[in-house]
């Protein structure tokens, strides 16, 4: 079993609203994504992907498309926010992803590994599985979601 990492990364905006420090105020991060995948090496003859266990650009390909995209210079928010909801709703167009839960670092990596082990678990390659989300806030913070 082999496993590698693409890393991605995307702009979104986010407050924690019971935080004791500036976290409660709306504030914005630069995130980076680190997708693990664990899987054998592709070894069918003549197949693009052979040698690898993924294709890194379709690593990305699929992580754009069912997550960063999404999240990308939008305004992460809790449903129970009420007053940044309800503000975010009064500007019409504006990309707010409402969220079940209060996104700390840790919910988003949680939500961000539920998300991308639909997407990549059994679909490609030779038993291909996520194995590991790592969600960066900031350079010296992240939180890792993992497969047991």
């Amino acid at each position: 079993m082999l496993s590698i990492t693409r890393k991605l990364e995307f702009d979104a905006g986010h407050r924690i609203p019971d935080h004791r420090s500036q976290c409660r105020n709306l504030h914005g991060h630069r995130y980076v994504l680190e997708i693990t995948l664990e899987g054998e090496l592709v070894d069918v003859e003549g197949a693009p992907d052979r040698g690898m266990v993924m294709d890194f650009a379709d690593v990305k390909a699929l992580a754009n498309e069912h997550l960063v995209n999404v999240w990308d210079h939008a305004f992460l928010v809790f449903e129970g926010d009420k007053q940044v909801r309800d503000f975010l709703d009064s500007m019409p167009g504006h990309k707010t992803v409402v969220l079940d839960r209060i996104p700390t670092v840790e919910n988003l990596a949680l939500i961000a590994f539920g998300i991308l082990s639909k997407v990549y678990d059994q679909h490609y390659g030779v038993d291909l599985r996520l194995k590991r989300v790592r969600l960066y806030e900031t350079p010296n913070c992240w939180a890792d979601a993992e497969r047991q």
